[in-house]
C-alpha cells in the first residue's frame, strides 16, 4: 500500500465521518428504543426530564429540556409551530445531514413570540401559506435540536406546557395537526446501501450511499472526485466483493484518521487551561439562513473539514459560539489532567458574561457522558438553587468526588473518581466572552488534595 493511497483514505474518512455519524444518530433515535432524544420521523420528541447519566449521547447539557425533531421533507415540507415563551430562553437549532448549523429560531435569533415556519428541502418549489415564514434546508433530512431553559425539577411542568405547543405537521394537513397518536418507531430507509457489505467496510458503504442521496455543495464536487479510487463516489457499491488491496487501504486509512481525531480532541490554545473556541462550529460555508451570522465561517475548507470531524466526535449537534459558547477544560492550573483523585476549586472574581445564563457541566473521559453522583447534580451555575456567593460577590465552586462538607456542598460540582472534563456553557454570550476580553479562571488543585 502506498503512502499516497493511505493518506487519501484518511482524508476521505475525515470528510465523510460527520455525515455518517449524524445520519447514524438520526436513524438510531428514530428506530427505538425510546430515549430522551428519540421519536418517530417528523414528530417532535420532547424530553420529560433533564439529561442524566442514562443519556447516551456525547456532551449533553443539563440546563435545558430537549425537544428533537428528526425531519424528512423529501415528499413535502413541514409546518412548524412555536409558542410564545414570554422571554424564556429557548432555541431551535437546524442541522443538516453533514452537521452544518444552517438556521436558528428562538430568543436570540427571532425573539420569543409565537411563530409559524415552513420547513422545506433544497429543491422544493411551491406556495408558502400566508403568515408562515419559509425556512429552506440544504438537505432533505435534518435535525431540529430544540432547547428550552429549565431551572430544575420544579420548573419542568412549565417547560412541558411550552413543549405541548411546539409541533410540526405536513403542509398538506395544515392548519390541522398530524395525528401522532398511533405513530410508532420504525425503520428509516434513507438510502439503499448494500447491507451485504462486511462490518469492516460498513462506514465506507454508508458514506457512499448517503453522500449520493445528500450530496455536498456544488463547490465541493470537484474535491470529492479525488476519492474515486476509493469507491465512495461510485453509483453501485464496490464493497461487496472488493479487492484485498482496497480493503487494506480503507481499513488503514480509517484507523489513521480515527487516531488523528482522538489526538486532536482539544484543538486550539488554552487560557488558564480552558480551551475556548467560539468559532469551532464555523464550518458551514455555504448555507447560512435565518438566525445565523453569515460572517461566522472559516476562511478555507480544509479547516472546516477538520473542525467538522472533531466536533462530530466530541460535541455532535453543538451550536455556533454566538448562540452558546462551550469552553472545555482537561487540565488543572499546573497542566495536569483533571482527576477525581484530587480536590479542586475554581474562584470567579467576575461571573461569566452570559445574556441568558451560564453553567459548568461535568463529563467523564473518554465517553464525554454525565456521571452518577450522590446528590444528582450534573451541572452548576447561576440558576443553581442555594448557590452561595462571597460577600464581595465573587464565587467559589468546589470540584471533587466526595462532598466538601456541609458548609461547601451548595457549591459542589461532583466529579468521577477517574479522569474528567468539565464544560462551561454561556447561553447568549456577551461580546467580551467571545473576543477574549473575559478570561475564565483556572481550576486549581487544592493543597490538601490527596491521591486515593
Amino acid at each position: 500500500m502506498s503512502n499516497k493511497k493511505l493518506s487519501l483514505a484518511a482524508e476521505a474518512y475525515l470528510y465523510g465521518y460527520p455525515l455518517v455519524e449524524c445520519i447514524g444518530e438520526m436513524i438510531k433515535n428514530t428506530s427505538g428504543p425510546a430515549t430522551v432524544f428519540s421519536g418517530p420521523v417528523n414528530m417532535f420528541a420532547h424530553a420529560t426530564k433533564l439529561a442524566g447519566p442514562e443519556t447516551d449521547i456525547v456532551t449533553p447539557n443539563n440546563d435545558t429540556l430537549y425537544s428533537f425533531l428528526f425531519a424528512d421533507v423529501t415528499q413535502e415540507p413541514l409546518v412548524l409551530h412555536l409558542p410564545d415563551t414570554d422571554d424564556r430562553y429557548y432555541v431551535m437549532q437546524f442541522i443538516d445531514a453533514w452537521t452544518n448549523n444552517f438556521a436558528y429560531l428562538g430568543r436570540r435569533a427571532t425573539g420569543t413570540k409565537e411563530g409559524h415556519y415552513l420547513l422545506a428541502g433544497p429543491s422544493w418549489d411551491g406556495d408558502v401559506p400566508d403568515g408562515i415564514t419559509l425556512l429552506r434546508a440544504p438537505t432533505n433530512i435534518f435535525v431540529v435540536a430544540g432547547r428550552f431553559a429549565c431551572s430544575g425539577e420544579e420548573d419542568i411542568s412549565n417547560v412541558r406546557a411550552l413543549q405541548a405547543q411546539t409541533w410540526a405537521t405536513q403542509k398538506s394537513l395544515y392548519p390541522n395537526r398530524a395525528d401522532n397518536s398511533r405513530r410508532q418507531f420504525g425503520d428509516w430507509k434513507l438510502a439503499p446501501y448494500n447491507e451485504m457489505v462486511s462490518d469492516e467496510l460498513r462506514f465506507w458503504e454508508q458514506f457512499r450511499a448517503w453522500m449520493k442521496l445528500f450530496p455536498p455543495p456544488e463547490v465541493e464536487q470537484l474535491y470529492i472526485k479525488k476519492f474515486e479510487p476509493l469507491g465512495v463516489v461510485a453509483s453501485e457499491s464496490p464493497y461487496v466483493s472488493p479487492e484485498p488491496e482496497l480493503v487494506e487501504t480503507l481499513k488503514a486509512g480509517k484507523a489513521e484518521c480515527v487516531a488523528f481525531i482522538e489526538a486532536n480532541m482539544a484543538p486550539g490554545e488554552s487560557v488558564n487551561g480552558w480551551l475556548g473556541l467560539p468559532h469551532a462550529f464555523d464550518f458551514n460555508l455555504d448555507h447560512l439562513g435565518i438566525g445565523t451570522l453569515p460572517d461566522w465561517k472559516f476562511s478555507d475548507r480544509a479547516t472546516a473539514y477538520f473542525f467538522r470531524a472533531i466536533l462530530a466526535r466530541i460535541g455532535l449537534w453543538g451550536q455556533h459560539g454566538y448562540e452558546a459558547y462551550y469552553p472545555q477544560i482537561f487540565e488543572d492550573h499546573q497542566g495536569q489532567q483533571l482527576s477525581g483523585s484530587y480536590k479542586y476549586a475554581v474562584h470567579f472574581d467576575e461571573l461569566p458574561p452570559a445574556g441568558a445564563f451560564w453553567s459548568i457541566t461535568m463529563y467523564d473521559l473518554p465517553g464525554f457522558r454525565l456521571i452518577d453522583n450522590p446528590i444528582n447534580r450534573y451541572s452548576i451555575g447561576d440558576r443553581t438553587t442555594g448557590l452561595k456567593y462571597n460577600d464581595d460577590g465573587s464565587l467559589d465552586i468546589y470540584i471533587q468526588a466526595d462532598s466538601p462538607g456541609p458548609d461547601k456542598e451548595a457549591n459542589w460540582l461532583p466529579c468521577p473518581r477517574g479522569n474528567f472534563r468539565p464544560v462551561m456553557r454561556m447561553y447568549q454570550p456577551r461580546p467580551e466572552a467571545l473576543d477574549g476580553t473575559y478570561v475564565l479562571p483556572p481550576i486549581r488543585r487544592e493543597l490538601s488534595s490527596f491521591q486515593r
